[in-house]
């Protein structure tokens, strides 16, 4: 989003980036949890406003830049649902998919059958009803690109991690390189990246995030306070 808007010629402040160990339990410290109380990444800090969860990151910086990543006229309402239907759908049917198809180590494999199926099964509807959008549109809500197709893009560009295949719908496909191609795309999936790994990560990566997504997706972590 920061990359979108500079290349949409907006004039940004000075930015910081913080990264939050996961694996030490950074997001649990007094410090994180005072700017987000949900404990979870990311966390937008901007003088004294704190925003959390990732949509309302989204909306927030539209709405203070103005461009056309979210229109200021009521063409807006094509956007926004969709930023919110990766919020409540997309996002939790892809990331509970992953959890189970990668870190859920503790969990016996007869035990995965049916959350695997149930949502393997759900995230294949929902890849529909994207194909559906995009058999209309360029982008997922018209010929721009928007706040939507940014919220939307990294759960389904990672649709290998997560083993839902993306290739029986070749509309999302075409989508997942048309966003790829973009400039500032590509800016921000290389920020602290080797550039050999900004598409295909190493099988030590693999493995260091395997192992993160293991101890966050563990139970031992659901009761801190």
């Amino acid at each position: 989003m920061v990359e979108e808007l500079i290349e949409h010629g907006v004039d940004l402040p000075d930015i910081k980036i913080r990264s939050i160990n996961l694996q030490k339990g950074e997001q649990f410290s007094e410090e994180f949890v005072e700017r987000n109380p949900n404990q979870k990444i990311p966390v937008l800090i901007d003088g004294e406003t704190s925003i959390m969860e990732s949509g309302a990151i989204l909306q927030y910086l539209a709405e203070k830049y103005p461009t056309s990543l979210l229109p200021t006229d009521n063409s807006k309402w094509d956007v926004l649902p969709w930023l919110y239907w990766q919020v409540a759908n997309l996002g939790p049917v892809f990331g509970n998919k992953l959890s189970y198809t990668r870190y859920m180590d503790e969990v016996e494999e007869s035990l995965k059958s049916h959350p695997l199926e149930r949502f393997g099964t759900e995230a294949n509807r929902l890849l529909k009803v994207m194909d559906g959008q995009l058999s209309k549109h360029k982008f997922i809500c018209s010929s721009n690109f928007t706040i939507a197709d940014i919220a939307i893009y990294p759960w389904v560009r990672g649709w290998k991690w997560s083993k839902i295949n993306i290739t029986k719908y070749p509309q999302i496909v075409d989508w997942v390189e048309r966003v790829r191609s973009r400039p500032a795309v590509g800016r921000g999936l290389a920020y602290g990246v080797p550039k050999e790994e900004i598409d295909q990560w190493s099988e030590e990566r693999k493995a260091q995030y395997a192992s993160s997504g293991s101890t966050i997706a563990s139970n031992k972590n659901l009761d801190r306070n």
